[in-house]
């Protein structure tokens, strides 16, 4: 007993396509965001500074929410998103403090 395989339907694979191409520019933008503050935690470490900055990341928070409010974007959603790749950039300049 063989199954068809489904029709696709190509309006569908037209949006998916263009999920697949965002998701991809999404990666490729953290990827570069990182970069960036791998060098700030390079930076932060021989300067003996803080791995973070509690203050800075208050401000972005807020701007970030300012930011998805303006784009019909969940502030709670982005605040989350923010909230979790600060946690990951602290823990890169924490290693970075260790180990310089």
């Amino acid at each position: 007993m063989t199954e068809e395989a489904p029709a696709i339907d190509p309006v569908l694979a037209g949006y998916r396509s263009s999920i697949d191409n965002i998701d991809a520019a999404l990666i490729h933008m953290l990827a570069e965001r990182f970069r960036i503050t791998k060098a700030v935690g390079a930076y932060k470490a021989e300067m003996k500074l803080p791995p973070s900055d509690p203050g800075r990341e208050e401000r972005q928070i807020a701007r970030m929410r300012a930011l998805a409010e303006s784009a019909n974007l969940d502030p709670e959603f982005s605040e989350k998103f923010l909230r979790f790749i600060i946690q990951e950039v602290i823990r890169h300049h924490e290693q970075a403090a260790s180990n310089g």
